[in-house]
């Protein structure tokens, strides 16, 4: 239904296969700057984990040309 309305593909990863989501281990790399694995992200400050966020969102990726997340999100609005 996902590609059928949004006119893109989709695609599943396996269970356990990291390396078939690449970017989000990425993603989970960029937060485990911020919080180690394992804490308990329920415990941080909502303003502190927004703040990061938009560390994170605002830090240019090569996967997208070196455009930020935030960039790349709202060049496809119109």
């Amino acid at each position: 239904k996902i590609e059928k309305e949004l006119g893109c593909k989709t695609y599943f990863c396996d269970p356990y296969c990291a390396w078939q989501k690449g970017t989000n281990e990425n993603s989970n790399g960029l937060l485990r700057e911020f919080y180690p694995k394992g804490m308990d992200l329920s415990e941080v400050d909502i303003v502190d984990l927004n703040y990061n966020l938009s560390l994170m969102n605002n830090r240019p990726r090569k996967c997208i040309k070196y455009e930020t997340p935030k960039e790349e999100f709202f060049g496809f609005l119109p």
